[in-house]
């Protein structure tokens, strides 16, 4: 077994030179649970964003993610009687406190590890959420000096994580048998307690009444929500530390035997098994390096959607175990589309066969009026199925599958389901979806809707509707019906395969007499829409090249490619809009109308690296390595925002500012199959 020391994979030194305390506050930490739960604050210790929580635990519908620990108030006292603060706290945006004696912070095999250090003192600590649990394991090892006393005071806040924190505080009340601890609310409703167990020699929680504090949320306040809001603590824990020695508060919401059931260093060290495999099943390409965090980053977003019980018992009934797809942390849930995007990065390029298998059947039985849902919603058992291209991407899904796995039953059985889907989108389906017969385009679009990827809305407000023929949904529809094409015809069902044919071929010509912009030598994003053809320069024209299957002739290939090139890409994505457009927005802050005008209107998305990539090595086969180095800005972005992982989108200007969710499903994957896809070449 590799030492947690050996498998260091992204170390910052603190403090440096380059370094403002305030980039502590900025930079942030995550760890999950394999159930949707997880443990995020910021580098500083700090809770930020109402997201923020070192256990927030997944609970089963309708209760959904709920944050039951909010944060550890931790005091140091050191040999002379002094105290020194371990973690930073915020009471108003002008006052706080940040680590006083903070000397690193490093992932070793993805988990946080801090380093304090004064004089010949030396702290570490880390946290572990064991997989599979809603427990949290926070750790602190004496490395070097003769002792300390560690003061912990555990701060509660026991609501959605998605709920605002100006809220009137809860009652809580402690139960204590022998060194256990119970706390739970006066009324409970639907929620546990939160069980407390301190690991070490002779710990002591001292007991106070209870104290209520208001903490300060910066990035809350940022983005114009309610930021400061209430947190109980029920005492303080006290543990002496000598040279060597290790202790570990342990918080969960699960039952007191499997919260005994392994100690501390045994739960670390099968984690660390955990990861390793991980690293050892994945492309030997993504073992080492950037591709290596990225494999520890992809981990945690597949997860065991817990809180749907129907979803494991039906699985547990085919023989298969349930699995979906988190699309980003902190806020997102399981969205159709990004998980079939995702899919080929997360589980094929690392190994997890057999886990993008139970995906795949898992959203078979979410099919109904020929889509598969756009999103379940937090704490809910049904979909939603707002979505035009989601269902498009499950055949891409299903192929790259199959290409890997050579798994003809789970082909087999999707078959009829497929076919459903195709028939459902030849005579139109819900939202407007539907081909239109005049020349087999396909065409979305219902008022009120955002059925795209480009799906912002804020206050009835569709910012990008693009109702009409998308480029991007026939480029995904052309690929889907040659799919289907070779499938029908490998299973011996040629009438069916010419069928298939015939309606791609049409789409095809359709395609390139209708989309082709000899103005801008690129593609019309929409046409045949409200305001007639839109000739705007976004980077859905790239799919009509990077599928398996394109749809645009090659005639145009390096024309659509130039003008990307000059107009959307950048470091760490492609821009969602070409600069000079009167829509475009270079920066995406302020409130949420703000954001959501800039979201798709110029804001930069690090998961469009991918289909770029696939059109460049399209027509520059033999230029793997200027693909290489267009993902060089994603090497130092993983030593801001999520240390290690990849944020869902960035500002459109310099210096590129990572903005969204902290870590994003599609960005990891897509960044981490081009780092295998050219390092094949």
């Amino acid at each position: 077994m590799t030492e947690p020391n050996a498998r260091t994979l992204n170390t910052v030194p603190w403090p440096g030179d380059a370094e403002p305390p305030e980039r502590l506050l900025t930079r942030e930490w995550l760890v999950t649970n394999g159930l949707g739960g997880y443990a995020s604050q910021s580098v500083a210790g700090t809770n930020t964003r109402r997201y923020h929580g070192l256990l927030v635990a997944a609970l089963p519908t309708p209760i959904g993610r709920t944050v039951m620990l909010r944060h550890l108030s931790e005091l140091l006292r050191l040999p002379d009687g002094r105290y020194v603060r371990l973690t930073g706290e915020e009471r108003t945006h002008t006052e706080g406190d940040l680590p006083e004696i903070l000397s690193e912070f490093r992932l070793e095999m993805g988990l946080p590890v801090w380093r304090y250090q004064v004089g010949d003192t030396v702290l570490e600590k880390r946290v572990l959420l064991p997989y599979g649990q809603n427990t949290v394991h926070v750790s602190y090892r004496l490395v070097q000096g003769d002792h300390v006393r560690l003061v912990l005071r555990p701060r509660l806040n026991f609501r959605g994580h998605e709920e605002h924190v100006a809220q009137a505080p809860a009652e809580y009340y402690v139960e204590a048998c022998g060194h256990r601890y119970e706390v739970h609310l006066r009324e409970p409703g639907h929620l546990p307690p939160l069980r407390l167990f301190m690991h070490g020699r002779s710990p002591e929680l001292v007991l106070d009444g209870g104290s209520i504090s208001e903490f300060f949320y910066r990035i809350e306040w940022s983005r114009g929500y309610d930021h400061v809001g209430p947190v109980w603590s029920p005492g303080r824990f006290n543990i002496e530390l000598r040279g060597g020695e290790e202790c570990t508060l342990v918080a969960s919401t699960e039952s007191w035997d499997t919260i005994m059931a392994l100690a501390p260093a045994q739960a670390l060290h099968a984690d660390f098994n955990r990861r390793e495999r991980l690293l050892v099943q994945a492309h030997p390409a993504a073992r080492t390096g950037m591709a290596a965090e990225l494999v520890l980053a992809a981990d945690q977003f597949i997860i065991s959607p817990f809180s749907r019980q129907a979803d494991a018992a039906r699985a547990q009934a085919e023989g298969d175990q349930a699995r979906t797809v988190i699309a980003g942390y902190h806020w997102f849930t399981d969205w159709g589309r990004d998980t079939m995007i995702s899919l080929e990065g997360l589980t094929l390029t690392t190994g997890r066969h057999a886990e993008a298998g139970y995906i795949l059947r898992t959203f078979l039985h979410y099919v109904k009026d020929g889509l598969i849902p756009n999103m379940f919603p937090e704490g809910k058992n049904e979909g939603l199925y707002h979505t035009a291209d989601a269902t498009l991407w499950f055949f891409h899904a299903m192929d790259r599958y199959v290409q890997v796995t050579n798994d003809r039953l789970t082909l087999r059985h999707a078959l009829p389901t497929f076919m459903s889907i195709v028939e459902h989108h030849l005579r139109g389906t819900r939202f407007g979806i539907g081909v239109d017969p005049s020349d087999g385009l396909l065409r979305q679009g219902a008022e009120g809707y955002q059925l795209t990827w480009m799906d912002a809305k804020v206050d009835g407000w569709v910012v990008t509707p693009r109702r009409g023929k998308a480029v991007e949904l026939n480029a995904l529809f052309y690929n889907a019906l040659r799919l289907m094409e070779r499938w029908l015809r490998e299973e011996g069902e040629e009438a069916n395969a010419l069928q298939m044919g015939q309606h791609a071929r049409r789409v095809r010509d359709s395609f390139n007499r209708r989309f082709w912009n000899a103005q801008t030598g690129a593609l019309f994003d929409v046409v045949d829409g409200e305001q007639g053809d839109d000739p705007a320069i976004r980077p859905n024209m790239l799919f009509s090249i990077s599928l398996p299957h394109p749809v645009l002739e090659p005639a145009h290939w390096h024309s659509v490619l130039d003008v990307a090139m000059q107009k959307l890409v950048t470091p760490v994505g492609l821009r969602s809009l070409a600069p000079g457009h009167p829509d475009y927005k270079p920066r995406y802050d302020g409130d949420l109308r703000a954001r959501d005008a800039a979201y798709h209107q110029g804001t930069v998305w690090g998961w469009l690296a991918g289909p770029f990539a696939d059109a460049w090595l399209k027509v520059h086969p033999e230029d793997a390595r200027g693909i290489r180095h267009l993902l060089d800005g994603f090497t130092a972005h993983l030593r801001e925002a999520c240390i290690g992982s990849i944020s869902e989108i960035f500002d459109a200007e310099e210096p590129y500012t990572p903005r969204g969710c902290i870590a994003q499903a599609w960005s990891v994957a897509e960044v981490l199959r081009v780092l295998v896809k050219v390092s094949e070449r």
